[in-house]
Formats: structure tokens, sequence, C-alpha cells
């Protein structure tokens, strides 16, 4: 490791944040962090215990009431301060989370870019939280309605984008006046941990934000959960995990959002614009290395196009370059570990015994790091697991559709429903087939939907709640009714 990514990396604070203070787990343990690019340890960070989850809860609940009552203009102003601190130090948040998640810098600019713009909109959104008047149909009394915050939350973050994710719940947190326990994900700590060094060098209040890294998540959230002082759940990451987090979170009735897994369908209509539709499947397949819930995990293209359309998106895939995320000219990092290269290849060689075709890739890469060549597949059969379970890798399985009622059939074939995209130039073609897709978001000829400005979320077992958009805030909201007598 070079001696100023050393130096980024040493500069981080790797310790528990618990009430503005930083300090050691209970115990003194500590855990690796790893590049995924060569497997060698980056640093240690505080190994969280369950009575440290539970001291952090401890400390957001204290917090609560006075974070509450501080002024909405006050609480936006936070935001903003750190929406340009962390803009300042855009290279050093890019940095950071090559080192520990693997994408290249040019990406992780890019979510740096996105992530911070979730400061800027709520702290926008900070001073427009509202209630109603309104009188009574039979006149006799006032009806008054005001939003107030839910509460103490607990955010659990994944590691595919670690300040995004963590930004789009706790801007919206700030904002609504609710405190928060945060915990990142082993694999990327670090982003998170810088960024809550530039929330108190914003002027958040302690204990308004506590982050607790650990490597026994469930150890540590479930008591934390099933406390009675916490009053919300938000979770990023698997359909399986979210499940079981639901069912504890039902013993305190918490308000909960979920934004699970994806199966992404990406529909090329016949007459679709193949240029831009290759474009767009490259965006939505290889952003983040495909390592993304939104990514495409699904390609269905009309018979008339799709030797075409394969031919182009292969091209595209076997011209980028792999290696790592720091180096120049790098378009493709690795995965995140060595246990998920393992699943992405298991799902290629399950879909070759099948009967699919190999137009590229195929393949781990040789050497240190867990690095996949960019992958796409034809002739894919129905029954490939590919086709059912979540890739999170460079791979691009391409089937075939004759009608549009069979290409709707087909994308809506999933337990998922978080996005779906379309390619086509027909306009009334995008309204039919935008309203039978079953999914959250629907992109039409793009092929990133991702936006500060819009609500995120998925139905179906992809989840629930929106994150993002003018919804965003509300999840973090409880509305209270006042009848007043006249």
């Amino acid at each position: 490791m070079a001696t100023t990514q050393k130096a980024l990396v040493e500069s981080v604070p790797t310790r528990l944040l618990i009430g503005g203070r930083w300090r050691e787990a209970t115990g003194g343990a500590r855990f690796e962090v790893h590049d995924p690019s060569s497997g060698a340890t980056l640093t240690t960070c505080a190994d969280a215990s369950p009575e440290d989850g539970m001291a952090a809860l401890a400390a957001a609940a204290e917090a609560q009431p006075a974070w509450a009552a501080t002024a909405p203009r006050e609480r936006g102003e936070i935001l903003r301060r750190a929406f340009d601190l962390v803009t300042a130090r855009a290279d050093e948040f890019a940095m950071l989370m090559t080192l520990e998640m693997g994408k290249t810098l040019a990406e992780a600019r890019g979510e740096v870019a996105y992530g911070s713009e979730f400061f800027r909109w709520f702290s926008e959104e900070a001073v427009r939280i509202h209630g109603r008047y309104s009188v009574a149909p039979n006149g006799a009394t006032r009806l008054l309605t005001m939003a107030q915050p839910v509460g103490p939350t607990l955010m659990i973050t994944p590691w595919n984008f670690p300040l995004a994710m963590g930004t789009r719940k706790i801007g919206p947190a700030v904002a609504a006046g609710c405190t928060m326990v945060v915990k990142p994900a082993a694999e990327t700590p670090l982003t998170m941990l810088l960024l809550a060094e530039v929330m108190r060098e914003a002027g958040l209040p302690d204990g308004v934000l506590n982050v607790v890294t650990t490597t026994r998540s469930g150890e540590v959230c479930e008591p934390v959960i099933r406390d009675p002082r916490l009053r919300k759940l938000t979770f990023t990451g698997s359909t399986a995990v979210g499940k079981k987090l639901v069912e504890q979170s039902a013993e305190q009735l918490l308000r909960v959002s979920m934004e699970l897994g994806g199966n992404a369908p990406f529909v090329v209509f016949e007459d679709a614009d193949l240029d831009a539709a290759v474009e767009g499947a490259m965006l939505a397949k290889m952003r983040n290395i495909g390592e993304a819930c939104t990514a495409a995990n699904r390609f269905f293209v009309h018979e008339d196009v799709a030797d075409e359309f394969s031919r182009r998106l292969a091209e595209r895939m076997a011209g980028l370059t792999v290696g790592k995320g720091t180096k120049k000219g790098v378009d493709v990092g690795p995965l995140i570990t060595e246990k998920a290269r393992r699943g992405v290849h298991e799902l290629v060689e399950d879909a070759v015994d099948k009967g699919a075709t190999v137009l590229t890739g195929g393949a781990p890469v040789e050497g240190r790091g867990y690095f996949y060549a960019p992958t796409v597949l034809t002739d894919v059969p129905a029954d490939a697991r590919c086709l059912t379970e979540e890739i999170f890798g460079p791979v691009a399985p391409i089937c075939t559709f004759a009608t549009e009622a069979e290409a709707v059939q087909r994308a809506n074939a999933t337990e998922y429903g978080l996005v779906g995209y379309v390619f086509t130039r027909d306009n009334a073609r995008v309204l039919r087939v935008a309203e039978a897709l079953e999914f959250g978001m629907v992109g039409v000829n793009t092929g990133i939907v991702s936006n500060p400005a819009a609500p995120f979320g998925g139905v179906k077992q992809s989840g629930f709640g929106r994150e993002g958009g003018f919804e965003g805030i509300d999840e973090y909201l409880e509305v209270k009714y006042v009848g007043l007598a006249t």
C-alpha cells in the first residue's frame, strides 16, 4: 500500500463512536479490514459486543429529546455543512472506498457525488416538515396534524455502497430529528467511520449519531431491536436477513424500512436504439462491478435484435480492463470476497452446464485478489439459477422473447420487485409496460435510476419503504392528530 494510502487509512478513527466519544470495544476485541484486490490487511477496527450496542442505544435515547427539539433550520444547516465537508474531502472518501471495497476510483468519486447529495437534499427538506389545519365536516371541532420524529433509529448498512447507503439513511433522520445507531458492514467500516467524524465536525451534537462496528451483527443488533427505547429499524441488504430483522422488529412494533434484494430485468424491444441499449446495459450491469441490488440481472432481448445486441454487449464487456481500482485505466475492480467470487462462478457454471453459451469471460481472473472476468451468456435456459438468484457480479445472461406480453410476463416472473429497465422508442409501449411491470422503480431508456430527489425502493420481496425524494423523510416522521374543540 502506497504511503499516502497508508496515511489515509491510519487517519480514520477505528474505535466505536458512542455518546460523542471514540472508545474501544468492551474487552478490547478488534477485527481486520481487508483490501479485496489483494487480500492484504488494511487495518483493524473495534469489534463491538452486545453491551456496546446497548450503550450506543442508551446514548441515542438520551440525546433524542434535545435533538427532536432542535430547530429545523439548525438541523438543515448541519446537513449542509456535512455536504460541503464531504465534497471537499471527495478524494479521501473515494480512495478509502476503493481500498476497502474494490470499486474503481472513478466509480468511488461518483458515489461520493451521489451520496453527499442526500445531505444537501435533506438539508432543504428539514425546514419543510409540516402538518395541516382543517375544520371538521360537522363544524364542531378543528383538526390539527403535526409531524414529529419517530425517535431512536437503528441503521444497518451494506458493504457495496459504503457512503451512499449511509447518507441516504442519516440525511433524512437528521432532518427529521431522529437519533441514530449505525452498524456498518464489517467488510467496509472505514468509510462510515470517517463520515461520522465529518458529521461531528459539521456540528452534530454528541449522541445523535453513534457508530458500532462489529463482526457479530446478529448478536449486537438483536438486543437493540428488541429494546423498547428503539423506535425504528432501517436495513439495506439481503432479503433473507431482512426477513429475520422484520420478525425481530415485530416484538416492539417498530417502524421498519427494508431495501432488500433485486432481480432486475433489462428488456430490449425490437424498436430500441441499440446504441443506447448497449450503453444502458453497461451502466445497469457493470455499475459497482455488478455488486448492486439495482444491477441488471436478467436480459430479455427481442429475437429480431438479440444477436446484434449480444454481439455488441460482448465486445464492450471484453474490452473492459480488470484490475486494482486505484490504478489508472482500470474499469472493473475485484469482488468483495473470495466467497462472493465463488458464488458468481457457480451461477455461470450452472448456466453453461444447462446449455448457455459464453460469448466472453466466464471464469475467475488468475492471481491475487477476487477478480472475475466480465461475462456475457446467451441461450440461457429458463431453469438456470442466474435467472432466479441475484448474481451480484459482472455477468450478463441474455434470453430472447417474441411478444410484448411475453417480455412483461418473464420480467415479472420473480419474487423480487426493485427495479426494471425498458428500452423502446414507442411512447405508448413505455406507458403500457411501465404500468404492467411489478417493480418499485422503472428505468426507461436509461441504465441508472438512482437519484437523491427520487423515491428509491421496491415491492414484493425487495422490501418496503422509500429512501430519497420527498417521500424519504416521511419514513422518519410520525403523524400526530390533535382535535380542537371550539
